[in-house]
């Protein structure tokens, strides 16, 4: 069953999401993974869970679940997540589709 990831952000740092969003593509190629899109939220019509503030999105699609999380919890990743803690506040989970 394919498997999209979907984030949402609210950048903190410009320069840090520049060299975060520069590598994490090239990891999650390596689990399979495609990024799909990416963009800034212009509208949000409801927010009745009271979800923090986010300005931008990005969606990736993996095979399955098992290579969704393997790339979440890689090495690969894991070493931009220092990087990614200075550029974001992410929300990230998966949509089964």
């Amino acid at each position: 069953m394919t498997v999209k990831v979907i984030g949402l952000m609210e950048l903190t740092d410009q320069n840090a999401f520049a060299l975060y969003r520069s590598k994490v593509g090239q990891t999650v190629e390596l689990y399979k993974g495609s990024i799909q899109n990416r963009g800034s939220v212009t509208e949000v019509f409801w927010n009745e869970l009271n979800c923090s503030r986010f300005g931008a999105f990005v969606e990736l699609i993996f095979p399955s679940q098992e290579d969704a999380k393997a790339w979440a919890i890689s090495p690969e990743y894991q070493a931009l997540v220092a990087i990614r803690n200075e550029a974001m506040k992410l929300t990230l989970f998966t949509v089964a589709i």
